[in-house]
């Protein structure tokens, strides 16, 4: 095609473009062009988790050894704090406030024990996790990953710091007679389960955490109450028995998370801590609050993967 110009010249014209009269829209699909950051479907999303399981576990060892670099004692301190609590809790509670009742007295300190770490495993993870995104914007501008990948990398910073305490669980469960047997082999489904239970809240709030920076400073607070109402300290059968308050708010506090898995862990470590202690279908709520907490948690977090690190 050609035309006759001013100057009696000939100018030649560009033939159309197929891409002529294109959204683009269109012309990014017909070119095989994707969304930079767009948020991958479901299946993709766990594939890609699992590619980057080694950055998982590499960015949790080294969140847990920088944890406590600067203090002369090091890594003691991941298991000297919680001995200290309880501790404390100890004194408190066990001697001043009489919460043994009900707990054969020479079981108390490892209930107690086993209490206060297992409850460290959940209210670690969270806390982490609301700081998981929000304190990692650097890292999460800079670089392309699947985001699940560090709510998840500090939740299992906080299961190896209780694998630390576990030697020191062990030894006062034999200094207070309880040695090992096979029943302790239980401790690991308990633990598996938490786990799972605790990476869905970590994913959770740290979906919320990202947006509001401010829940970081209001979790301690809750993270107390629910330690105080999940028997941390205290036997709830033992504890609501003289109150006169209907039977199903005892079995909605023995059926909160952090309930079930130490009472778990108590009934697979502890010599007298029988059956007896634990409410009905213990592993059947122990499986269920690990499903929800988890499968919800996840598909939560990974609605939002495109939005984190913007704005």
């Amino acid at each position: 095609m050609s035309e006759t110009t001013h100057d009696g010249g000939v100018a030649v014209s560009a033939p159309p473009s197929p891409d002529e009269g294109l959204t683009a829209a269109q012309l990014a699909a017909k070119h095989g062009l994707t969304v930079s950051g767009a948020r991958p479907s479901l299946p993709e999303y766990v594939r890609q988790l699992w590619d980057r399981r080694h950055f998982i576990l590499a960015f949790s060892r080294a969140k847990l050894t920088a944890q406590y670099s600067q203090a002369k004692l090091g890594q003691l301190w991941q298991v000297a704090t919680p001995l200290l609590n309880a501790a404390v809790y100890f004194f408190i509670f066990g001697m001043l406030l009489g919460a043994r009742e009900g707990i054969p007295t020479d079981i108390y300190v490892p209930f107690l024990v086993t209490g206060v770490f297992v409850f460290t495993f959940t209210q670690s993870s969270v806390l982490a996790g609301v700081r998981a995104i929000s304190g990692n914007l650097g890292l999460v501008r800079a670089l392309h990953f699947p985001r699940a990948s560090l709510p998840l990398s500090f939740a299992l910073q906080q299961l190896q710091q209780l694998l630390y305490s576990m030697i020191v669980l062990v030894v006062i469960m034999m200094a207070f007679g309880s040695f090992p047997a096979l029943s302790w082999l239980l401790v690991l489904p308990a633990l598996t389960l938490q786990f799972v239970f605790n990476s869905g809240l970590a994913l959770i709030f740290a979906r919320m955490g990202s947006k509001t920076p401010d829940l970081a400073q209001l979790m301690p607070f809750l993270l107390r109450t629910w330690m105080y109402a999940s028997g941390v300290m205290f036997s709830i059968p033992a504890m609501l028995a003289d109150k006169n308050w209907p039977g199903w708010i005892t079995d909605v506090l023995q059926w909160n998370p952090a309930a079930i898995y130490m009472d778990l862990v108590r009934f697979a470590m502890i010599d007298g801590y029988d059956s007896s202690f634990l409410p009905a279908h213990v592993w059947a709520f122990a499986l269920g609050w690990a499903v929800l907490a988890g499968g919800v948690g996840f598909v939560y977090f990974w609605k939002a993967e495109e939005r984190y690190g913007r704005g």
